[in-house]
């Protein structure tokens, strides 16, 4: 039986701008649950106070940057793609699970924008939770995956640990696809790329997780270049998606989300801007 009510929450660095609260409410408004939903940002001093009181106030609750790994410390079970990726950005409080939602969000982007990775050299820009999601998500679905971060030793662990390539310079191009999942290009360092223009070199397609603003500095100069591009809001929805099934306790559906994210849309088109939360 589905519960009447949830209470979540999402926890991360900065999430004042996040669009979870509103494709949350949708999602489960659509499946007939009541949500209430914090935004929560909290700098490293604070994380341990705020993560307890998640785990015993809350039912479940999201974990964005930097805090995907940090959270798996405070929990009993680490579950599927959680295990694989060494991230978690899904936590069910009850049974102090702690699940990854991100990978299958990320493909299900990619499909749904016509992107294919299987056998793609793909340069995977950022090596915190966001991109050891994608890294090891695009490897599992057959693409021959480099990851470039500037701190090495973290860069040579992570490669260990998932079984990719680590990118000496992500400037030298020859790379089909590039994902942005360092975070630059939002917040403080809006009209910032990562990269410059030269790294798009024999690049078709470049996807940037951040969603806010809707074309990054990184995105814009991929266009530039030529690349087809997409930014992340279909997986911010998509990723919401599998993580409220998790909460409520049902199957997820391919079909069922993709419908759900056109009905988001046409719905988000449809509501005066100033009534957007």
């Amino acid at each position: 039986m589905k519960p009447q009510k949830l209470r979540l929450g999402l926890v991360g660095k900065d999430v004042s701008k996040s669009d979870s609260e509103r494709i949350h409410k949708f999602i489960l408004r659509e499946f007939g649950v009541e949500c209430a939903y914090e935004k929560i940002s909290v700098d490293v001093a604070a994380f341990d106070d705020v993560i307890r009181r998640l785990l015993g106030d809350f039912d479940g609750f999201n974990v964005t940057i930097p805090y995907k790994r940090d959270v798996m410390s405070y929990l009993d079970d680490i579950s599927g793609d959680a295990f694989g990726f060494g991230a978690v950005n899904t936590v069910v409080s009850a049974t102090r699970t702690g699940y990854n939602t991100d990978g299958v969000g990320f493909l299900l982007m990619l499909q749904a924008a016509g992107v294919e990775v299987s056998g793609k050299r793909v340069l995977v820009l950022g090596g915190g939770g966001a991109g050891r999601s994608s890294a090891a998500a695009l490897k599992k679905a057959g693409a021959e995956v480099y990851v470039y971060q500037r701190r090495q030793d973290k860069l040579r662990e992570l490669c260990s640990e998932l079984g990719v390539r680590a990118a000496e310079n992500p400037e030298s191009g020859g790379y089909d696809l590039l994902v942005n999942c360092t975070g630059v290009g939002m917040h403080d360092s809006v009209g910032v790329s990562p990269v410059t223009v030269g790294a798009f070199a024999g690049a078709t397609v470049a996807v940037d997780l951040i969603y806010k603003p809707a074309e990054s500095e990184f995105l814009r100069l991929a266009k530039t270049a030529g690349l087809k591009t997409v930014n992340g809001a279909a997986m911010l929805f998509y990723q919401a998606y599998y993580a409220d099934c998790l909460y409520l306790g049902i199957p997820a559906d391919e079909a069922q989300a993709r419908a759900l994210y056109a009905r988001y849309l046409q719905e988000d088109r449809e509501q005066p801007k100033g009534e957007r939360s």
